[in-house]
């Protein structure tokens, strides 16, 4: 029954559901442009974010643990922030670039390794 009734959609919309995942992956995909650019990648001491021209200063980037936990926040003030991983475990880190109203303008994740 289940297949028949797969059949009759397939024929009617002339879509399968592999066919649909594939169209949203590639819209997903254009609809998320990367603005902050950072280096290297594994860190070991220090970490680099570099921002386009025409920014906000009153941007942030929060820094979280593979846990989610929030482990630091970055006001910035320069296109290029040198930021110390002191302090910081081996493992994996998500930042967030953030606007003023606290809205996540970019987001990505990193590797530190000692």
């Amino acid at each position: 029954m289940l297949k028949k009734i797969t059949t009759i959609l397939i024929v009617l919309f002339g879509i399968t559901f592999t066919s649909f995942a594939q169209l949203k992956s590639t819209n997903d995909v254009d609809a998320h442009v990367k603005i902050v650019k950072f280096y290297p990648n594994p860190a070991t001491t220090a970490i680099n974010f570099e921002l386009p021209g025409g920014y906000e200063k009153s941007y942030s980037i929060q820094i979280f643990n593979f846990m989610g936990k929030k482990v630091s926040e970055i006001n910035v003030g320069t296109l290029r922030i040198n930021f110390s991983l002191d302090g910081f475990y081996r493992g994996v880190y998500i930042y967030q670039l953030r606007d003023k109203y606290g809205k996540v303008v970019d987001s990505g994740k990193f590797q530190v390794v000692r």
